[in-house]
């Protein structure tokens, strides 16, 4: 079980990124959000939101619409990547949910991932070779098959420790909504995610060439959701030890 990261305040996030410029360091970062679909008046905010701070939308292929492509095409700092297929949850009751784990025959999974890929590409021909695994989880045996999917890269939630071979791998860590109540976690936990990646990253117990990755999700947020969103991006723009990364360099050998 994930042990969850004290809370934290702003100073705290401040101390952490000044240690970044002590050590003549950057703290790079990278934004995704998860289950775009179509046009939305919450996906026109976030588009607007970010002011231009390139983002990552995992698009779910078996329900997007042809109208996201005709959006997208005015908002290019947003590059799309998948989202699994159609973002059903095959888990058995009372285990974690997951579409892509190990409760059905790994050349199914991964045949429904191919069938995905070549969709997306098919609406938006721009598309990142990066697969999100819907709810963050993926089977081992699913994952060591991407490649033969279309795949170049993988992106689920925590540090990473085992890449799959060929693959890129870069994850989330500071997830903004607690699915349990579908609310914001509130300033505390959200910066206690981020300023732990970080220091895991300064100490060497985290992958230090990892970009620590901020996910939201949209179609879910509350209005302090959507607060704390323009308040982090403001700060990280402000301050001089970060780098938010553009997935196109990140991801540069998937596209």
């Amino acid at each position: 079980m994930a042990v969850t990261p004290p809370p934290a305040d702003w100073a705290d996030l401040d101390r952490t990124l000044d240690a970044y410029s002590a050590a003549g360091r950057k703290a790079t970062w990278w934004l995704r959000d998860d289950d775009a679909t179509h046009p939305t008046p919450a996906l026109d905010r976030l588009l607007a939101l970010d002011a231009g701070i390139p983002l990552v939308l995992a698009v779910i292929p078996a329900r997007a619409q042809p109208a996201l492509a005709d959006r997208l095409a005015a908002a290019p700092h947003a590059r799309t990547c998948l989202h699994g297929w159609n973002h059903w949850n095959h888990a058995p009751a009372g285990e974690p949910k997951a579409e892509l784990g190990a409760h059905r025959p790994t050349a199914f999974v991964v045949g429904e991932i191919a069938r995905g890929w070549l969709t997306l590409v098919r609406l938006l021909p721009r598309s990142l070779a990066l697969l999100v695994p819907p709810h963050n989880r993926i089977a081992p045996a699913v994952a060591a098959e991407l490649r033969g999917a279309g795949l170049r890269a993988l992106s689920t939630y925590g540090a990473r420790r085992r890449v799959p071979p060929g693959i890129v791998q870069v994850n989330s860590h500071c997830d903004i909504m607690d699915w349990n109540t579908r609310a914001y976690i509130g300033d505390g936990l959200a910066l206690g995610q981020i300023v732990a990646h970080l220091r895991a990253r300064l100490d060497g117990s985290a992958d230090p060439e990892e970009p620590t990755g901020l996910l939201s999700h949209h179609l879910a947020h509350d209005e302090a959701a959507w607060g704390f969103l323009a308040r982090i991006l403001a700060h990280l723009k402000a301050h001089p030890a970060v780098r938010v990364l553009d997935p196109n360099d990140i991801f540069a050998a998937t596209a």
